[in-house]
């Protein structure tokens, strides 16, 4: 593989993986881990196998097609790709207003200065990538840098926290009850929405498509997967560690509990830089994303999707600034992401096995079964979820 595609392949795994690990994964992590303790293992076991299977067929079908998802939907059906652009375009900036609102968070843990303000200069950072020429590249390398940052220090508080592994591993296949309503909200968090997009646009933005690219592909979209499962899992056993010493989080801002409890003021330093760094690259894959979502239905919006995307994490700072994002919409956000991602791959499934959208390129029966099957159990517990799950966030 030459040197440029691995660069390429690697940042689009972590621009999707950094994507998903926002302060709502942080969040949901947290808070479903308290709730389920060690059988939480399994609804990590769970969304990762759902996860590789819609990822893994979005990122083909993507490169085959050498289309964006929304011009692949307008090409199955004329008007559903808009459809799918405003509801993934909502759902990015629903989540983008969450994202900030942790940047704040974080800089406030780090440096005591007020949310709003640590929202604001964190807003302008993100901005100032897409000023350069080479916006692509670095946010390729940001990503990565912010990836590896947040994974080794919650390893650390992971260690301290002691959790029972044992339990994790035995409860991740034999657990004491069966959560739909967090299986929908990992998901959706995971590759919901925006967020599997976001490699998969970022590929065909730098030129890896087309069928002799498939290989490759595949192997960087079960890799983008695998960096933010990682993530999961020892977030996971740190809050686990933690909640099975007997000690109660706070539930004003429950991830930064588990960090403070496990190893003291360091650790609550520790979720500074967590907070902050998930946030902010979470504020750059969503940005990019969601306007790669609307940029190519006029050469206007293709010219100027620069000047879309610095506007789009404008709008997302003014709107925190004079709202917030309490916990219990950032679980909520997660939620309504799942229920976009079986309209998602049900359309990609039915263009994979359209020839003038993908022309010769034969799409593995395999494949074909299990995203048919992800598709109509993400649309059950999606649907469960709407009727029993939600309300009981706001009771």
């Amino acid at each position: 593989m030459k040197t440029s595609n691995r660069s390429i392949l690697i940042g689009a795994a972590f621009l999707m993986a950094t994507s998903a690990i926002g302060p709502g994964f942080l969040t949901q992590t947290t808070v479903f881990t308290e709730t389920l303790l060690a059988s939480f293992g399994f609804v990590i076991l769970a969304s990762i196998i759902i996860d590789i299977g819609a990822q893994m067929n979005i990122w083909r079908i993507i490169a085959v097609s050498e289309k964006r998802a929304q011009d692949i939907a307008n090409a199955v059906l004329p008007g559903l790709g808009y459809f799918l652009a405003a509801l993934v375009v909502a759902g990015g900036l629903a989540f983008n207003i969450g994202n900030i609102a942790g940047a704040g968070l974080g800089t406030n843990v780090l440096f005591g200065i007020s949310p709003k303000t640590g929202a604001l200069l964190s807003g302008v950072l993100a901005i100032g990538i897409f000023t350069v020429k080479e916006a692509g590249r670095i946010m390729d390398r940001f990503t990565q840098i912010l990836g590896f940052l947040m994974i080794a220090l919650t390893i650390y508080v992971m260690f301290t926290a002691q959790p029972p592994v044992g339990e994790a591993v035995t409860k991740s296949f034999a657990p004491d009850t069966i959560d739909f309503m967090a299986i929908v909200t990992l998901v959706g968090g995971t590759v919901g929405g925006y967020i599997t997009f976001a490699g998969g646009h970022r590929l065909i933005e730098a030129g890896l498509k087309g069928k002799s690219a498939l290989p490759e592909v595949t192997r960087s979209s079960v890799y983008a997967i695998g960096v933010a499962s990682i993530m999961r899992i020892f977030l996971f056993l740190a809050v686990l560690g933690v909640v099975s010493q007997g000690l109660t989080l706070n539930p004003d801002n429950p991830p930064a509990s588990v960090f403070q409890l496990a190893a003291g003021n360091v650790g609550y330093k520790m979720f500074g830089i967590v907070m902050w760094a998930a946030a902010v690259s979470s504020v750059v894959g969503a940005a990019y994303t969601s306007v790669s979502f609307i940029r190519t239905f006029s050469p206007v919006l293709e010219k100027n999707h620069r000047y879309l995307t610095i506007g789009f994490i404008t709008i997302s700072t003014i709107v925190f600034v004079f709202i917030g994002q309490p916990v219990n919409v950032l679980v909520l956000v997660g939620s309504v992401n799942g229920l976009i991602l079986p309209i998602a791959l049900g359309v990609m499934l039915l263009a994979a096995h359209k020839s003038r959208i993908v022309g010769d390129y034969k799409h593995p029966i395999w494949m074909t079964i299990f995203g048919i099957i992800i598709v109509v159990a993400m649309s059950y517990m999606g649907v469960y979820t709407l009727i029993d799950g939600i309300p009981q966030l706001f009771e």
